[in-house]
Formats: structure tokens, C-alpha cells, sequence
């Protein structure tokens, strides 16, 4: 299934899956070592990355010199059962990954709007960046119908991030905006299940990005999509 810029890759199992995106990710993150001596790896939470991550982890890499961070965050502390950070540590951060550097979105101490425009500072390009894509087609924290996406969206809005509250999902999110998550040198989107493959085919037929926030990945010319799913 191939649409524009779009490759679609997809796979019997998910272990297949992850042996394939794993080793393209690892050698996107070499590459990038080997030509300016480091690299940034941006992740999405939720229960689909959790192989994934514990595939990465044990690869061998340069992780000393990777950055590792998040597309979108939980307005919650790192201690909380629902941070991204968290599982981020639990699961990619661990044997060989454990000597990457970390950087959270979450600022202790203030609220989510006070801090989008300190957000993602340190992070000064994107090299790999890796998409989840939820059953109501949100993307990173990009949740259709939500009064902040005209920002969101804005390809000439400065900050990285925006801060937003969820109609239908609890607390208050951090995420990146669409021109952050189309700055990635390698842009990735990773789904399992056949209602994620509906929801997906739905966003290909159509095009209000309002409605479907993936669309807003899956219908641009800027970057080629590596679509992967099983």
C-alpha cells in the first residue's frame, strides 16, 4: 500500500515487525553519529512502542551519544502511572539504551500552557522521530476536533510544542506541533490491530486534518512517511 510520500510496510506478526523497524532506526541514529557526532531519537508513549522499545535497547549503538525525548507528555509528574516519561525509562532505557540521555518534556511546577514555550528547547534537530496513531486518529497529542489544533497545525507557529486538554481523554498534554514532528529527518508511524488499519485507510480517503489528525502527517509533501504496521 503505497500513497504519495508514503511507504507502507506491513507484517505478519509484530515481532517481524519490530526485528525490521528496530534495525532501520538503529542504523538512522548510526548514521546520523557518524556524520555529526550524535544523535536525537523521539518517541511516543502508549502500549504499541513497549516491543519495540525492548528490541532498541538491546541493540549496539553508539547510546552514549543519543537524546532521547517525547512527542507528547502527560501534564503529570514522572512518578505517576500515566507519564510517558516513566515508561520511557521502564521499557527503551534500560541494558544497552541505559547510556542515552533522557529529555522530558514535563516541567515541575508549572502548568502545561506556561511551559510549551520552554518545551523541547535542548533539542536542536530531530532525527528520528517515531508517531503512534490513536483509534480516534490523534497523533502525539494532536486530538481531532480540539480548539488548539489550528496552532498545532500552524507551519509558522515558533514554538516546538503546544500545550492540550483532551475532550475525551484525561489530563492535560504537552505535544509537539506539526512543524516539530515534520522537522524529523526520518519520520516514522507505528499501528497494530485491524481497527487502527481502518482508521488509517479512513485518513487516506479523506482530508480534513481537523477531523483526523493523522491526516495532517499523511497528506503532506514534506517528508516521507515510513509507514509500519502489523
Amino acid at each position: 500500500m503505497m500513497s504519495g510520500n508514503i511507504n507502507f510496510h506491513e507484517f505478519e506478526t509484530s515481532s517481524d515487525l519490530v526485528e525490521s523497524l528496530s534495525q532501520n532506526i538503529a542504523k538512522n541514529l548510526q548514521d546520523a553519529i557518524d556524520k555529526k557526532g550524535d544523535a536525537s531519537l523521539i518517541v511516543s508513549g502508549g502500549s504499541t512502542p513497549k516491543l519495540l522499545f525492548k528490541k532498541l535497547q538491546q541493540i549496539d549503538i553508539e547510546w552514549d551519544k543519543v537524546v532521547v525525548s517525547l512527542c507528547d507528555e502527560r501534564w503529570v509528574d514522572e512518578s505517576h502511572k500515566d507519564s510517558n516519561e516513566k515508561f520511557v525509562k521502564t521499557y527503551l532505557l534500560q541494558e544497552r539504551a541505559k547510556k542515552a540521555k533522557f529529555v522530558g518534556m514535563y516541567i515541575d511546577g508549572l502548568k502545561a500552557h506556561e511551559a510549551q514555550q520552554e518545551c523541547f528547547k535542548s533539542i536542536k534537530s530531530i532525527d528520528v522521530l517515531i508517531l503512534g496513531m490513536g483509534a480516534d486518529a490523534h497523533t502525539a497529542s494532536l486530538f481531532p476536533n480540539n480548539p488548539r489544533l489550528q496552532e498545532g497545525f500552524d507551519m509558522n507557529n515558533p514554538n516546538k510544542c503546544i500545550a492540550i486538554v483532551p475532550q475525551n481523554a484525561p489530563h492535560e498534554r504537552m505535544s509537539l506541533t506539526l512543524r516539530s514532528i515534520l522537522s524529523a529527518n526520518n519520520l516514522y508511524l507505528h499501528f497494530e490491530g485491524v481497527e487502527k488499519l481502518s482508521v488509517y485507510k479512513e485518513a487516506l480517503s479523506g482530508e480534513d486534518i481537523y477531523t483526523m489528525p493523522i491526516r495532517s502527517i499523511l497528506h503532506q509533501n514534506k517528508k516521507s512517511l515510513e509507514v509500519y504496521y502489523a
